[in-house]
């Protein structure tokens, strides 16, 4: 799965270049280290023609929900069962979106040996997500938009920490995702694959990331003194 992601980069100008949008769009951006579910985040969907920046939550509430009790449980959708899911099915076929990150978090131990790890581009790069979007009225007169990413089996870097990962598309694909007139769900599918082997690098990081309640650079920082057979 994906639980936790970031987005740091501080350059809006740079951000916006790389998203295919204006800068204006991006609104009030901020750097993320810690993005949690239920937070709020940026996704990108195409409008007409022209790419489009807009604010939602983390976790999927489907437009015909009473409560959003089930936003927790639906932050990721699993690539293999999207066309058999009532939750993501129509979402599939109608909302696709990207949602920009540089890295996400996964786990080894438990408890106090509980080690994050952050997969991220040695580069430093952007990683886009393959993502669904929803909206939902939380009350009669009012809106809220809601997202989820979605996750394929792990590639040869992320599988000794986790079976599952997210999708990440390769910029030439992005548009044919985001394509609401690609009703061809058989060409859709063969883009919700692993990443490259390549693409990725793990790095041991603070424990700070473990408490969503931390936000900040330090939650990147390298971890000491662990043990490199954790990875």
């Amino acid at each position: 799965m994906c639980g936790r992601f970031t987005l740091t980069w501080r350059e809006r100008e740079r951000l916006a270049a790389e998203l295919g949008v204006s800068p204006e769009q991006l609104g009030e951006f901020d750097p993320r280290y810690n993005i949690a579910p239920t937070d709020k985040h940026l996704i990108v969907r195409l409008r007409y023609e022209d790419r489009e920046v807009l604010p939602a939550k983390w976790g999927l509430v489907n437009s015909w929900a009473k409560d959003a009790k089930r936003a927790a449980s639906q932050i990721n959708a699993r690539a293999e069962g999207l066309e058999r899911s009532s939750a993501f099915r129509d979402a599939f076929s109608k909302r696709r979106c990207v949602v920009p990150a540089d890295g996400y978090f996964e786990w080894t131990g438990a408890g106090p040996t509980r080690q994050p790890v952050w997969f991220h581009r040695s580069d430093g790069g952007l990683l886009l997500f393959a993502g669904l979007y929803e909206s939902w009225q939380p009350e009669p007169d009012q809106w809220q938009r809601t997202f989820t990413i979605i996750t394929t089996e792990p590639n040869d870097v992320t599988r000794p920490v986790h079976d599952r990962m997210p999708v990440i598309l390769d910029e030439a694909v992005v548009d044919t995702w985001l394509d609401r007139k690609q009703e061809d769900t058989s060409a859709l599918r063969e883009l919700l694959r692993p990443a490259p082997n390549a693409l990725l690098v793990p790095t041991l990081v603070s424990k700070r990331a473990n408490s969503v309640k931390n936000d900040d650079p330090a939650c990147l920082e390298p971890a000491v003194d662990i043990a490199p057979r954790l990875l």
